[in-house]
């Protein structure tokens, strides 16, 4: 053991030393790996934040919610043409299904509408995201409310004038002061303030409610019109826990089927998204992604590969007369096999530590440009930079060593002269 250590010891002196007096050469040499190192680690890093995000933006919900819409959340065999003549769900839907689902743990009619301004005396909150939803979504989100409380049932129906703001629009309209019982503008009209959101923390992709307002949405119905295509209007339903998700979904496509007038032949005209399904697609969307840029990559580390490989051709090439002396000294060729090893990982591990050292300042340059997104170099994912370097550097260098080891001391200490 201690004999390897030693050979890990002088492979160490020689490849610093290699790279202390042929710092041009070297670093040439070591470009292809840390460039597809970088290459590869960035991919996995922005492909990993980038599903973080997006399913951070889902966490709120359970995994057994179904939306149902004129839209797919993923693929699907319907043409664009037939899904564009699709209806939007409507309201009556909506209590049509809350009436006949026996199975839901709650029901909820939401409209997706474009972010507006909301005023309180001299102070404004721009950019405020709307929620116009009915008042069943606080069980289906488990809304947490850090003052006052949510509408209920009664103001939901009717359209009362009253609105939860998320945490950051409180503290913008009011800085600090108590929110609950002022009346804020919206719409041209005055909404009384009956609760705030809990904090969530930052999300890009409508994960965090810090940002939003909600609304009762039959007020908001009023306001852009039952008809409007511009709302997105959804249905919302959380199954109860021990239901057959199977079961549950036919029954639900069955009492549309039937409300629309659908005959047999007919396709559905609207899609029952499952969130299940939705995650399952994002996994293989971003596996996907995963593995072409590990393709891609995968040309540089072979450019690198060959940077190790000749460097420790020409390294093999000036100290022939030094291994021709180990050898007839009684150095096995074991020993000159391993070192020369030994100093091709070595160079390709520096190679690699200097591409993640490369990712680790583009996540933070990214980071900082992008604000709230957060660009994750991962433990595992430096582990797997370090691993591929090291397997990058035994596999260039192995040809190398054992055309070293296999040198006759005799001549190699006469070529040496």
């Amino acid at each position: 053991m201690l004999i390897y250590l030693r050979v890990l010891k002088e492979s160490f002196y020689f490849a610093v030393n290699a790279l202390r007096n042929n710092k041009l050469r070297t670093m040439l040499s070591l470009l292809g790996v840390t460039i597809g190192i970088f290459s590869i680690i960035a991919v996995l890093a922005a492909v990993d934040s980038l599903e973080k995000e997006i399913k951070g933006s889902l966490s709120s919900l359970d995994n057994s919610t179904i939306i149902v819409t004129r839209f797919s959340f993923g693929p699907t065999e319907v043409p664009q043409w037939k899904r564009q003549q699709f209806p939007d769900v409507t309201y009556e839907e909506y209590e049509l299904l809350s009436r006949n689902i026996a199975d839901a743990e709650a029901v909820s009619y939401v409209l997706n509408v474009p972010s507006e301004s909301i005023k309180y005396t001299d102070k404004t909150a721009s950019n405020v995201g709307i929620a116009a939803v009915s008042a069943e979504y606080y069980d289906i989100e488990a809304l947490q409310i850090a003052k006052g409380r949510f509408y209920n049932q009664a103001e939901s129906v009717r359209g009362a004038p009253v609105i939860v703001l998320g945490h950051d629009v409180a503290e913008n309209l009011f800085q600090g002061g108590e929110p609950l019982g002022k009346e804020v503008r919206l719409y041209g009209r005055k909404f009384t303030v009956i609760g705030v959101i809990e904090k969530m923390g930052a999300g890009i992709f409508g994960g965090s409610h810090d940002s939003n307002a909600f609304v009762p949405v039959n007020l908001v119905r009023r306001i852009y019109g039952s008809s409007s295509r511009a709302t997105f209007p959804q249905i919302v339903i959380k199954p109860e826990s021990d239901v057959d998700n199977a079961e549950f979904v036919a029954m639900l496509t069955q009492q549309l089927r039937n409300y629309r007038g659908l005959k047999r032949e007919d396709i559905d005209n609207f899609f029952v998204n499952q969130l299940q399904g939705l995650t399952d697609f994002i996994d293989n969307m971003t596996g996907q992604m995963n593995m072409i840029g590990l393709i891609i990559s995968g040309f540089s580390l072979l450019v690198g590969g060959f940077g190790i490989a000749n460097i420790m051709f020409v390294s093999v090439k000036e100290r022939t007369n030094l291994i021709g002396i180990q050898k007839s000294l009684g150095a096995k060729n074991r020993f000159i096999l391993f070192q020369f090893l030994f100093e091709a990982v070595i160079l390709a591990v520096i190679g690699g530590l200097i591409g993640l050292f490369l990712v680790w300042i583009a996540s933070l340059i990214a980071t900082s440009f992008t604000g709230d997104f957060q660009f994750i170099l991962s433990p595992w994912n430096m582990f797997i930079g370090t691993a591929v370097s090291a397997v990058i550097g035994l596999i260039a260098g192995i040809v190398p060593a054992i055309s070293a080891s296999k040198l006759d001391p005799v001549e190699a200490i006469r070529t040496g002269y």
